[in-house]
């Protein structure tokens, strides 16, 4: 069986045996339109949808435009993916043995793991590793291309994320099988952004496989790869490799997207120049680019790194009266799924209706302008960082709630770091009564099974932090041991570690209290 976390040698025969001495049948990347024609439907279906005015933000049984998203961009092509030829269980079964083999069962298992949309990347991962070796030569080519998309395809990057895609990368390489550029682009991604803080390690990283991509794989950047490679550069404060970066995409002629130019605002953003965010968000504009909410959020952010916090309330305080104003404006429920493939759609609009101002202006005059989770947590995050101003935070709660955001278990993250961060001294306005009330709260949306809301790590770590801080560490004892009931299961190191971590917060806790007495 395929080891985790290994490379598995490439096997000659093992790939006559799967493909039956046939070239393997081609196969789209997964994601992406195959022609110009596809994008223009695409955009057609996803105006109409746009355009009807029976869309209401509250009806959550109508999946709206996040349905025609999925039709546009993530149809379901599993048939023709994973099944183009007869597998290799399907194969067996042709045979007189009536007991399908260990590894027959392994193959329907992974097959049926990946084509389902409900699987986590670690149980297809785990599949993918109890598949025989060399495992990739038991799937046909768009099998390959779809277990790489659907490792691709996740909300937070993580160490672990990064090493199970890397891994097929490497699997793929060893095998001689080449890398699409997307794929590339993924491994680019993964090796500049699993961790929370990018620093040079991860950008060698990543600019080793773009060199390999380029040089050894011959596979020419596209303006994606740009984009990642800027990102990575800005986020790790490389600037100058950052604008190295954009003129090389400037020298090969690459039109900036929706992507490049919200990434140059973040940069600016990074460098605290106020200015030149402005001179950015016109920039976007005059390009034909459409404006939506993840637009106004990263100009707020950026003029906030720039230290203009006034600037960026009068953005946030235009984009409420922009949305009061739009009466039959458009309010999804938003996900990171839905933000990401908006994203593509708009930034394909751009491009697909360069020449039909009208339409484009039309398609901009039905994009929603409103705050969402986003907007709140970067002004959240900028006054439990910088102001400590609690008022200031629990309007912004209440305006939340006032636009029908749900509080999430971020949200709540957030607020016990602020008492972590604030209180436990005289006269601070994080007071113990305020913090039993949130906890009283947490507790309630706990009971009631509110969605988003789970006693998961970092959740627990606060929370002990911030009773410690705030009440001392006989009650964050008390606290520990009411959530160690109604905490979710999780690995036996993972939950080692948390304990690890809480029984340091408590003795820091009890050296703090010592110290005081005396």
């Amino acid at each position: 069986m395929t080891e985790p976390l290994a490379g598995s040698p490439a096997s000659p025969t093992a790939r006559l045996i799967v493909d039956g001495g046939h070239k393997a049948e081609p196969c789209g990347n997964p994601g992406y339109s195959q022609n110009k024609s596809d994008d223009v439907l695409g955009m057609e279906r996803v105006e109409m949808e746009l355009m009807k005015q029976d869309i209401k933000s509250d009806d959550s049984s109508d999946p709206g435009l996040g349905n025609a998203l999925d039709l546009t961009y993530l149809g379901s092509r599993n048939d023709n993916l994973v099944k183009a030829e007869p597998s290799v269980s399907d194969r067996m079964e042709e045979h007189s043995n009536p007991y399908k083999t260990d590894k027959a069962q392994n193959i329907d298992s992974f097959l049926r793991m990946l084509e389902d949309q409900t699987s986590s990347h670690e149980q297809i991962y785990e599949a993918y590793c109890q598949l025989p070796s060399p495992g990739l030569h038991y799937l046909t080519n768009c099998g390959r291309r779809l277990l790489l998309h659907r490792l691709s395809v996740i909300e937070n990057r993580s160490k672990q994320a990064m090493l199970r895609y890397l891994r097929l990368v490497d699997d793929m390489k060893e095998a001689s099988i080449p890398l699409n550029l997307a794929e590339w682009n993924t491994a680019i991604a993964y090796a500049g952004r699993c961790f929370a803080q990018v620093d040079a390690l991860q950008v060698e990283s990543a600019l080793r496989i773009w060199k390999e991509m380029e040089h050894e794989a011959g596979i020419r950047s596209g303006r994606v790869t740009f984009n990642i490679l800027f990102d990575i550069a800005a986020k790790a404060g490389k600037y100058v490799l950052a604008e190295m970066i954009l003129k090389e995409m400037n020298e090969r002629r690459l039109r900036y997207s929706r992507f490049s130019h919200v990434g140059l605002i973040y940069f600016h953003g990074l460098k605290g120049d106020g200015n030149e965010v402005r001179k950015a968000y016109r920039n976007l504009v005059e390009a034909g680019q459409i404006v939506d909410t993840v637009v106004m959020n990263c100009v707020i952010a950026s003029l906030i790194r720039a230290g203009e916090l006034p600037a960026a309330e009068q953005v946030y305080e235009r984009m409420k009266q922009l949305f009061h104003a739009k009466t039959g404006a458009f309010v999804p429920n938003k996900d990171w799924r839905y933000t990401r493939d908006l994203g593509r759609i708009l930034d394909r609009a751009s491009r697909t209706l360069r020449r039909q101002p009208e339409r484009l202006q039309r398609l901009q005059s039905k994009q929603c302008l409103a705050p969402d989770t986003r907007t709140f947590s970067i002004f959240i995050d900028y006054h439990i960082h910088i102001t400590g101003e609690l008022r200031r935070i629990t309007s912004l709660l209440a305006e939340m709630q006032d636009f029908k955001i749900p509080i999430q278990g971020r949200m709540y993250i957030k607020i016990f770091r602020g008492f972590a961060r604030h209180g436990g001294v005289k006269y601070t306005s994080w007071t113990t009564q305020r913090l039993e009330a949130v906890w009283t709260s947490l507790l309630a949306a706990l009971d009631t099974q509110a969605e988003g809301i789970e006693l998961l790590k970092w959740m627990v770590v606060w929370v002990v932090r911030a009773f410690a801080r705030c009440c001392g560490r006989a009650r964050a004892l008390r606290i520990w041991e009411e959530m160690r009931d109604r905490w979710k299961l999780v690995g036996d190191e993972e939950k080692g570690a948390v304990e690890h971590m809480l029984r340091e917060i408590l003795h820091a806790s009890q050296t703090r209290e010592g110290s005081e007495k005396t």
